[in-house]
């Protein structure tokens, strides 16, 4: 048997710390994460394979011997180090001031009891950091190559320009490639994403001026009177149905399994009620229910019954400045209607025919189209419907909690004063998108 001297041993072993790299090898056999070879280093485990507890529990030294299988484990510097482990290794680097052997020997003396990580395992993460701002470095350059060819990503580009709204499998057909390219394609390459589109009013040449004109009545008359928001009655009315509202890109069940969930819709027996609301300083007046036909005299009525009881809570000296509000439909246009505003609000009425003209087809700057319906329909529909009596104690509870919510017709008078902003910046526009 040949013997070898203790020197020539150690200059070996440090000859195989400088060639390491991060614990990865050359492999022959990969066994649940774990690289089996036949030679390389001198790390062995009696009989079994090593799991990363394992591997972090002992040092180099401590795992050598005869006898045993020869393994090591193909996994990053992360999977091998804890991320207080990696901080201190990065640390004793920039203490060593970029020399990776100082900074070796300043960890081992560190943290004796920990495992210490080849040299250039050190430089290694120094650039991991500085390059992707991380330990690891992303997977760069694995998998199949790319399938599409530069003649073909140029078709579908122009398949896109030339139909922004065209689906990726209708292009898929186009250029014969699967829809998941295309997708990819667009998404990563081009840094193009599929907006949805959004359902807004439409408005005629003429409304365009109309918007702007009455947007800067309104921010004329906050100039003059910072509280004349709070002095104004927006009022209009709202169709509450079984139906509710339904918006199926948004709704998800979450399951292990599909459970076939479904939204009962198009009922025989149909549920209908005409609501009719309010907002008045910090107040939300109603809602209280209107029949379903609305008339001119119907309207009229419900008004006279209604807005008394409305003033008998404001005080004298306010009642006398307090602005009406609705907006161009048949019924607030009729004659008896009319008559009764000019009665009660003399010139200080607003809505199709008033001293003041609302401009035709514009929900958007009502708050009670922009924010209160809206989110009322969404408590009330949390849950379907079973029948009208349900409905309208729903409609009633949830106005309640509305109403008891701090703060919010402060912030809905802010709301509406930006939106006549944005709407004249917007030339009279739709302005959803500037908000």
């Amino acid at each position: 048997m040949m013997m070898i001297d203790n020197d020539d041993e150690e200059e070996e072993e440090e000859e195989e710390e400088e060639e390491e790299e991060e614990f990865v090898f050359q492999s022959q056999v990969h066994i649940c994460g774990v690289t089996v070879s036949a030679s390389g280093r001198e790390n062995r485990w009696p009989g079994s394979l090593p799991s990363k507890e394992t591997l972090r529990g002992h040092s180099d030294t401590s795992i050598r011997g005869e006898g045993y299988i020869q393994c090591c484990v193909g996994v990053r510097l992360c999977d091998m180090y804890s991320n207080k482990e990696l901080t201190d290794i990065h640390f004793m680097y920039g203490k060593a001031d970029g020399n990776s052997a100082l900074a070796r020997r300043l960890y081992k003396e560190r943290y004796p009891q920990r495992q210490c990580p080849d040299r250039k395992a050190f430089v290694r993460l120094h650039y991991r950091l500085c390059e992707y701002g991380k330990f690891n470095s992303p997977s760069l350059g694995r998998g199949r190559p790319r399938s599409t060819t530069p003649e073909v990503q140029e078709e579908i580009l122009e398949a896109v320009n030339m139909t922004p709204s065209i689906s990726t499998r209708r292009v898929a057909l186009q250029v014969n490639v699967p829809h998941t390219t295309i997708w990819r394609l667009l998404k990563e390459y081009k840094l193009l994403y599929p907006y949805h589109l959004q359902h807004v009013q439409a408005l005629s040449p003429a409304d365009y001026t109309a918007r702007v004109r009455f947007c800067q009545s309104f921010l004329q008359q906050c100039g003059v009177n910072p509280n004349f928001p709070a002095s104004l009655l927006f009022t209009d009315e709202a169709q509450f149905t079984r139906g509710g509202i339904t918006k199926f890109h948004n709704q998800h069940v979450w399951a292990y399994e599909n459970p076939r969930a479904t939204v009962p819709s198009h009922h025989q027996v149909r549920l209908s009620l005409n609501m009719w609301a309010g907002i008045i300083g910090d107040r939300l007046v109603g809602p209280h229910v209107l029949v379903n036909r609305l008339t001119g005299q119907a309207y009229t009525d419900f008004l006279e019954n209604t807005i008394p009881h409305v003033l008998e809570d404001t005080p004298l000296i306010n009642s006398q400045h307090i602005y009406f509000l609705h907006d161009g439909a048949p019924a607030h246009f009729s004659r008896t209607a009319r008559r009764y505003l000019d009665r009660r609000f003399p010139d200080r009425w607003i809505g199709r025919g008033g001293p003041i003209a609302w401009p035709p087809r514009s929900p958007d700057p009502n708050p009670l189209d922009f924010y209160l319906w809206g989110h009322l329909k969404s408590l009330v529909y949390s849950s379907p419907v079973p029948d009208l009596e349900s409905l309208r104690n729903r409609i009633v509870a949830c106005s309640e909690d509305i109403r008891n919510t701090p703060g919010v017709w402060d912030r809905v008078r802010r709301s509406t004063r930006h939106r006549c902003e944005v709407c004249i910046q917007a030339g009279g526009g739709h302005f959803e998108h500037l908000l």
